[in-house]
């Protein structure tokens, strides 16, 4: 998948280092994404969760703060203030030589900020937060020991996840002026909360706090096993599909193309190189995983190809039963359609063509819900053979094949 770095000016003038993750096609929609406290751009959790959204259409800018990564300026001289300031110009940014963010993504302190920033990114219809506190000031936990150092000498150095990081008073001071609650409660725009409740860097009761405090529509969502930096892929990869999943309800789809035929849609399938078998299958502004399941190699992240095939010849029976049923004025509350596909030996099936070998059987079997009379059930169950990809399964079809690109 393309991905672009540069720099843009910071709140303090200094360049910032960002990296903008692109799908392979149009992006259905761009998200800003902060990261955690000292972690930077790069960090698994944030590159995993970027990269799984670019998966599903959903382009990311992410950037290092102040004196982290490959950004300019010194830590200590950063703030939450100027974390918040530059989360704006980042979708100032993307505003500019793009289209702005309506996706809005923090993790851990960067889920604070995020959600301080918000009012002031006007396009942003949704805001995720992973691990957030609900008062910025809990990450003064991370160095409880020094808080009166810093104040006493105005700047020390602590340890934190193994590193050395200067924390200035000035720091201390500013975090200490945020208050979210006003903030969590004027959002106006529609907030997921991630968490999960062994978190043991920032509790859950966080989550609990935030959620409250929010007006609707709000969602949470447990993230139960995950470490606070998500650091096993699953939970990377499990967050990244229920974010784009979630925002598909409050971001605006891209407008067709007035020449496009709606019925005729190109359907992509593309390697996500994650396994040995994981696709993004791209449908128009759908899109969705495939895989295999787990006894076969794959990971189970997705419907298998058979899965897939099944899936399409139960929606369209069950869609051709609604249409009949609606112009026969039946009374169909509710069609069910459960598949199964497996191989069986020719000479087994009494009433197939072929005698030999191994076919293909697919057995349908259809639940209708409703006061209907036996002679209109019949009726139905006749149609159920006429859907359009019944017909195809059932004709002769022929598959071109044809190479393209290098």
């Amino acid at each position: 998948m393309p991905r672009e770095r540069f720099q843009f000016s910071g709140s303090d003038g200094l360049e910032l280092a960002a990296t903008l993750d692109l799908p392979d096609i149009e992006p259905v929609a761009y998200a800003l994404f902060a990261h955690c406290f000292t972690c930077g751009k790069d960090v698994l959790a944030a590159k995993r969760i970027a990269e799984g959204l670019t998966r599903r259409g959903i382009a990311v800018l992410r950037f290092d703060f102040t004196g982290l990564g490959a950004s300019e300026g010194e830590f200590a001289n950063s703030t939450f203030s100027s974390n918040i300031a530059d989360l704006v110009l980042a979708a100032d940014h993307l505003r500019q030589t793009r289209k702005a963010p309506t996706l809005l993504i923090g993790h851990s302190l960067g889920g604070a900020a995020i959600l301080a920033a918000a009012a002031r990114i006007p396009e942003a219809k949704a805001v995720a937060t992973i691990a957030a506190p609900s008062d910025p000031a809990h990450v003064t936990r991370l160095f409880a020991d020094h808080v009166a150092d810093i104040r006493a000498q105005g700047t020390v150095e602590v340890s934190l996840a193994g590193r050395p990081f200067h924390i200035s008073r000035q720091f201390l001071d500013d975090i200490a002026e945020h208050n979210l609650t006003e903030q969590i409660a004027n959002l106006r725009k529609a907030l997921l909360v991630l968490h999960s409740p062994t978190d043991d860097i920032v509790g859950i009761d966080n989550a609990t706090r935030i959620f409250v405090t929010a007006k609707h529509p709000k969602s949470f969502i447990s993230l139960a096993g995950a470490d606070h930096l998500l650091s096993e892929r699953r939970d990377t990869d499990y967050v990244a599909e229920v974010i784009a999943s979630w925002a598909q309800r409050y971001l605006e789809p891209q407008p067709a193309s007035a020449a496009e035929d709606p019925g005729a849609r190109d359907v992509v399938v593309q390697e996500t190189r994650h396994n040995k078998f994981q696709q993004t299958v791209t449908v128009g502004p759908h899109r969705l995983l495939a895989d295999e399941p787990i006894p076969v190699g794959g990971d189970d992240t997705g419907p298998g190809p058979y899965d897939l095939l099944l899936a399409a010849l139960g929606a369209c029976t069950s869609m051709t039963l609604r249409l009949y049923a609606e112009r026969k004025a039946l009374p169909l509350d509710r069609a069910t359609v459960r598949l199964r596909h497996r191989k069986v030996h020719a000479k087994d099936c009494a009433e197939c063509e072929t005698k030999t070998g191994m076919l293909d059987l697919i057995e349908r079997e259809i639940a209708m819900e409703g006061t209907l009379d036996p002679e209109q059930r019949q009726k139905l169950m006749d149609i159920a053979d006429k859907c359009p990809v019944h017909r195809t399964l059932t004709s002769e079809v022929r598959i071109r094949t044809r190479m393209t690109g290098s």
